[in-house]
């Protein structure tokens, strides 16, 4: 396989490439997937384990020193639900971010659905992922985090099907590496993630301490519809810039779930739930469920009539 093509602002750059090594005893094994600015690639680890390797643009060395320093900070972070940063390093042109391997992605999911069986993740199966996806979320987005001497929060900016990934029986937050940190309501922030899934106060150039909510609002609905509920938007990023949303379009779910996900959806950040979590519970009692934890401590998705378990994770992929 030859070299993968970076940015143009990488010329000059580390290539990734199928046998190449980054780094001593790294050695990169297989493309696992490519963006605008960035490469994920399957490698293994002087130990013989198998990590994933990303390969981020860095225009500049104050760029990459900046971003370097966010990222010493964030992998200190531990969760159960976020995937974990193993090491990051810089090469010429680039910075380079390894982490835990995870055998596939919601996005991943949501397609053998669509191409097997005709249509978009049952509620149901979707749900322990959604609890698991806005615990990760919660932790990030607390003002806890002690960053360059601040109690921050973070905001990862990117939520998306793409970003949770499964591994094991687990859904991991991945690409937080970057994330924002916030110490107020409104935090100014030059870009942003996936324009289809941005948080409208985020095209005004500023984030708020619930711009990720919107963005697992939006990823719920594609993910339980196989639809965006909004149009496109414009794909010029200076179009964006002040770009306003329309109202959402919410028709395909039933009429409980849009009144729940509508709140999350709001264009006044102020006027959304006060957590991720939240939002989860106001979705799943739209479909007559909740979250529980069992005595082995392990999650189970209820009926909220019944005590018996509506699905265990086992069954997720049948």
């Amino acid at each position: 396989m030859s070299a993968v093509p970076l940015h143009p602002s990488m010329l000059g750059a580390f290539q990734p490439e199928v046998g190449a090594v980054p780094f001593p005893g790294y050695r990169l094994l297989a493309l696992r997937g490519r963006g605008a600015f960035a490469t994920v690639w399957e490698a293994s680890t002087p130990s013989g384990q198998l990590v994933a390797m990303k390969f981020m643009s860095s225009a500049t060395v104050a760029q990459t020193a900046r971003e370097i320093r966010s990222l010493q900070a964030i992998r200190e972070l531990s969760h159960d639900n976020l995937l974990k940063i193993r090491q990051v390093w810089s090469l010429p042109g680039c910075i380079v971010i390894a982490m835990d391997l995870a055998e596939a992605s919601l996005m991943d999911l949501l397609e053998v659905y669509l191409d097997e069986l005709g249509h978009a993740i049952e509620v149901p199966k979707l749900a322990p992922y959604l609890v698991e996806v806005a615990a990760g979320l919660d932790f990030l987005n607390a003002r806890k985090h002690r960053i360059d001497g601040r109690l921050v929060g973070l905001q990862h900016g990117d939520i998306k099907p793409n970003n949770i990934l499964l591994r094991g029986d687990r859904a991991m937050l991945a690409d937080y590496g970057l994330a924002t940190p916030t110490s107020g309501a409104v935090t100014p922030c030059p870009r942003h993630g996936t324009a289809e899934y941005t948080a409208p106060e985020v095209f005004q150039g500023s984030l708020s301490e619930r711009s990720d909510q919107f963005s697992l609002g939006v990823t719920y609905h594609v993910l339980a519809t196989g639809h965006f509920p909004y149009p496109e938007p414009p794909r010029d990023r200076e179009k964006l810039r002040g770009y306003a949303r329309p109202e959402p379009d919410l028709s395909r779910l039933v009429m409980a779930e849009r009144l729940a996900l509508a709140r999350a959806l709001s264009p006044i950040p102020q006027d959304r739930y006060p957590s991720c979590t939240e939002l989860v519970k106001s979705l799943l009692a739209a479909h007559g469920l909740q979250a529980d934890r069992g005595g082995d401590s392990k999650l189970v998705i209820r009926s909220s009539t019944t005590s018996e378990a509506s699905i265990p994770k086992s069954q997720l992929f049948r």
